[in-house]
């Protein structure tokens, strides 16, 4: 508790361009807030505990797989189909829709990595007011309350969470605009009017007046009802924006009408809830009463503003609520544009308000109600029941899929701007990492490499030898990254346009014909992604006898992905374009993801399916993480911008995006020296580490700054050099578990409340704990070390600390305050060289850090960096790494595959030890060599030197 105290048109382009690059922010009145959007509006005037919707219990229907349930809403009649499933691994999903739509609506493809396999429902108990349902385990149900309509999914006496508990179920069935009803439907609607008449009159002789209406009437009704909808909607209030709107000079018309569907969720005993990214907010999620909910809507924002619900870039529509019990996820798979409204009955109340709750015995249940509200689609939501917080990502993974897994060299050192002018820069700047020996792996080319904004090309007079280039680079086991945006130049002579237009592939406008909107290029066009065909000939055109230039160390970059369009309402596609037989407004979020999709499977493809892929995003939705990296895009040389990249990666991180960094440095405007330093410090202990800078802002690499700074920024790199065994093996393990590398405390550290609301220091994996400096002109930061029963390595001193303390840490402009966690063990490469493929084959020193409550574990993981042969061939090493009893021993982890390499275990050192009389290393024949060992008494490491055996070996090291 006291831990818990302590915290708490050319020209138009030119325009453009200029706007960019001196307005101070955001100008927000491009982009709308709720009262703006006429359905978020709409649905947000409701009020709670009115719900007109309840269940009609006689139409239950359950199988093997599903319960179907047909919901009645009493104001107008229309019927609804409720779907219920019990899917294994402890979640539940619930879809809602139209009984009888009178076209399709949309539902989600591609995401969900196959359909999720189902578990038997079966009905524990039914009478008038219900149905109660068993979800497997003994005490946990599934109850189905009829009037008005609610879901409540049980464990015990507990309610663990409630859909519809507030009354704000609503779907906007799809009708008829007025005007165009036909006068042949205008003359049915009295004789359908004698029909409801007759059924009303034969139900009153049976019921009295006033009474509720009997599941018989409720069968009667449903002969009429279909006829009757298109009546009854038109009694229903027109407002304004349901079958045209106007956002400043836009128009969007609406041929579908309203189709704006809600449902709240209410999370009793909650009070922290997470993820929904993508926000330039806190790690945990404010309550959104008195301001506008967070919003889902991939949008191009340029140097965005920080911490308020704006939508930015990707949309990831999963949420986690967490106590000290539990942990649970709520998916919303839906792609159309979303608001979340968050409440809670403790919001405001400080710490003394809520202690003196306890002291006079308040019996109010902290409770969150989160609320979902989305253009158009269905209802289609996952309810991820945890219980711990890995579950809820092993559930998440289970369903849309889990982190690519990269080759380690993207895990390294990225360089990039906008732009390295030719290809002389690139040789030049390449030259100069190795002049101040500081490592990299990747040179980026941003827009400006293009002939013309043309993409698949290269700009004839700068570029003019790309792969004269390209193997400059692969001479020194480096690679590139050129950008590959998804707006085509319209262009006769431009053979990627041709092709697209002759295929028909473009987006559509809603006339018909191709889709046309303003970006870097001028006049473009957008390919629609949506479409399989067009996809697979996306991914053709990265072959290498397509794509003119290329080797295979170019990877590629997709920017501007929300789609982007300068000219477009919100700098985005208008929502009338057609893709299909859909609306951009159905799909929108959907567009980054299938971009990303198809890039990443274009650099599969053109290897033969060997090699790993490497793209990065900007835009993204659920399932974006399986393609590959994402970032926080266009953010600022401030101070404020390097600390809220810490919570950004972490929501990111919850929601499935593992590979997730910042701009090091600041997109915008020019960081002071000792920003970029400390930039630089942060950046090397998150994910995906690349600096990138503006066209306009001065030079700034590495050794730009002076010697000293220069000295500083190549420590950092050298460390993240140093720990990319211990990132590839987190890597490995996102990818086969769906557990993030970057996480906030509390997922290691679930009961304890100190650690809810941090998120200005996280974890790597459950062992490496990072608080870095983020405050300018900083002498000291404090940490908090979690865990009553750890203890903490300073990996720099060594110095041990306990958990569960707030630690005042000083610091210099050289330090990163990182702490290992007793108990653990992580494998290090300390023979720094020029890029990550230089040190394939060097040694590793572990870092055994003790403590007296466990035995010290640890994971080694080795395969070729780069192809898919781990998987296909099995070829890989999987060492396990264990202290305990004073032995140091290796052991296999998957004895069926097949890898050598030539590492070998170089030194051991081992933190909060004893000085041994001895140390003996035994070999797998049983053979025993003494080693060479130092102990430093004052710091308590005892470091074992050259033992020399290999890597993917069977050893024990025994010490006496």
């Amino acid at each position: 508790m006291a831990a818990f105290m302590e915290r708490m048109g050319l020209l138009l382009l030119a325009g453009l361009s200029l706007c960019l690059t001196t307005s101070l922010a955001v100008d927000r009145g491009n982009f709308k807030t709720c009262d703006q959007s006429a359905f978020c509006k709409r649905q947000r005037a409701m009020k709670p505990g009115q719900s007109p919707y309840r269940a009609l219990l006689n139409t239950l229907e359950l199988s093997d797989s599903r319960l179907t349930l047909q919901l009645i809403n009493d104001n107008n009649k229309v019927r609804l189909l409720l779907e219920l499933y019990r899917l294994q691994g402890n979640m539940t999903r619930v879809k809602i829709n139209e009984l009888k739509p009178i076209k399709p609506r949309y539902e989600v493809p591609d995401v969900l990595v196959a359909d999720p396999p189902t578990e038997p429902l079966s009905v524990v108990s039914k009478d008038d007011n219900g149905v109660v349902l068993s979800l497997g385990a003994e005490a946990r149900r599934l109850i189905v309350s009829a009037r008005p309509f609610r879901l409540d999914i049980m464990e015990g006496p507990q309610v663990l969470l409630s859909l519809n508990s507030r009354g704000l179920l609503a779907f906007e069935h799809l009708r008829l605009r007025k005007d165009t009803l036909t006068d042949k439907i205008s003359s049915t609607v009295g004789s359908m009017w004698d029909k409801i008449k007759t059924v009303f009159s034969s139900n009153s002789q049976t019921d009295a007046e006033g009474a509720e209406r009997t599941e018989e009437s409720d069968t009667a009704d449903q002969q009429v009802d279909d006829k009757a909808v298109e009546g009854e909607s038109e009694k229903e209030d027109e407002q304004p924006g349901m079958w045209e709107e106007t956002f400043k000079s836009h128009t969007d018309t609406k041929p579908s009408g309203p189709t704006s569907i809600s449902l709240d969720f209410s999370l009793p005993g909650v009070e922290h809830v997470y993820g929904i990214p993508e926000h330039a907010e806190n790690l945990k999620l404010k309550t959104t009463d008195g301001g506008d909910p967070y919003r889902l809507y991939n949008l191009d924002v340029f140097q965005y503003e920080l911490y308020n619900s704006m939508a930015l870039y990707a949309s990831v529509p999963v949420l986690l609520s967490h106590n000290a019990q539990r942990t649970m996820g709520i998916f919303w798979l839906n792609a159309a544009e979303t608001w979340v409204d968050i409440s809670s009955n403790t919001a405001g109340k400080t710490v003394f308000g809520k202690m003196l709750d306890y002291v006079q015995g308040a019996s109010e249940t902290p409770q969150t109600d989160v609320r979902w509200i989305s253009e158009s689609g269905i209802i289609d939501v996952f309810i991820m029941l945890g219980p711990k917080p890995t579950d809820v990502f092993t559930q998440y993974a289970s369903l849309t899929g889990t982190q690519s897994f990269p080759p380690i060299s993207a895990l390294g050192y990225h360089q990039c701007r906008w732009n390295y002018n030719d290809q002389e820069d690139v040789r030049s700047v390449d030259q100069g990492f190795d002049e101040h020996d500081i490592p990299y792996d990747f040179i980026w080319l941003d827009i400006e490499h293009t002939d013309g904004k043309r993409y698949f090309t290269w700009d004839p007079h700068k570029f003019s030898q790309p792969r004269e280039m390209l193997q400059g680079l692969l001479d020194k086991r480096r690679k590139m990254v050129a950008i590959v945006d998804p707006h085509i130049k319209v262009d006769s002579g431009y053979k990627i346009h041709n092709e697209i237009r002759s295929k028909n592939f473009y987006v559509k406008n809603k006339d018909g014909g191709d889709y046309e909107g303003w970006c870097w290029p001028g006049s473009a066009g957008y390919p629609d992604f949506t479409n399989p065909e067009m996809r697979a000939w996306w991914a053709s055109m990265f072959a290498y006898d397509q794509y003119e230039g290329s080797m295979e160390n170019l990877y590629t970059w997709n920017d501007m992905n929300e789609p982007s369009v300068f000219n477009g309402p919100e700098v985005t596609m208008q929502k009338d374009a057609v893709h299909g037989a859909w609306e951009h407004r159905d799909l929108h979020n959907l567009y980054g993801f299938y971009v990303q999709m198809a890039t990443a499977e274009g650099l599969i493809q053109r290897s033969g399916g060997v090699e790993r892929p490497f793209v990065l995003t900007r835009a993204g939705f659920a399932g974006s993480q399986r393609y590959g990296a994402i970032w926080t895009g266009d953010n600022a040389a401030e101070w404020d911008h390097l600390k809220i990249s810490i919570p950004m990666c972490l929501s990111l991180s919850l929601a499935g995006l593992s590979f997730c960094g910042a701009d090091v440095g600041g997109f915008f405007k020019t960081p002071s020296s000792e920003l970029l330093v400390r930039w630089y410090q942060t950046g090397a202990y998150q994910p995906f580490f690349r600096a990138h800078a503006h066209l306009d802002t001065p030079r700034r690499e590495p050794w730009l700054f002076g010697p000293e700074n220069t000295a500083l920024i190549r420590e950092v790199v050298r460390q993240r050099y140093a720990l990319l065994p211990y990132w590839y093996q987190l890597f490995y393990h996102a990818h086969r578990t769906g557990h993030p590398p970057m996480r906030p405390l509390w997922v290691e550290y679930p009961e304890d409340v100190a650690t809810f609301a941090i998120d200005d220091e996280f974890l790597l994996g459950r062992d490496l704990l990072v608080h870095p400096v983020t405050d300018e002109g900083a002498r000291g930061v404090t940490a908090y070390l979690p865990g009553s029963t750890e203890v903490w390595y300073d990996v720099h001193t060594f110095q041990k600390h306990n958990g569960a303390q707030n630690l005042y840490i000083p610091v210099t402009m050289s330090s990163i305050p990182v702490f290992q966690r007793g108990g653990s063990i992580i494998p290090r490469k300390n023979r720094i060289r020029r890029s990550s493929s230089c040190m394939e084959s060097d040694p590793y020193t572990l870092y055994v850090a003790l403590s007296p409550q466990r035995t010290a574990e640890g994971e080694l993981y080795i395969d070729d960096g780069h192809t898919f042969n781990y998987e296909k061939q099995k070829e890989f090493i999987h060492r396990r790494l264990t202290f305990a009893n004073n032995a140091l021993a290796s052991s296999n982890l998957a004895p069926d595959s097949q890898f050598t390499t030539a590492s070998w275990i170089e030194k051991v050192l081992i933190l909060g030890a004893h000085k041994p009389s001895a140390a003996t290393l035994r070999t797998a024949d049983g053979s025993e060599t003494p080693l060479e060992f130092e102990f430093d008494a004052a710091m308590s490491v005892l470091t074992l030197r050259k033992p020399g055996m290999n890597a993917g070996a069977d050893w024990l090291v025994l010490l006496r």
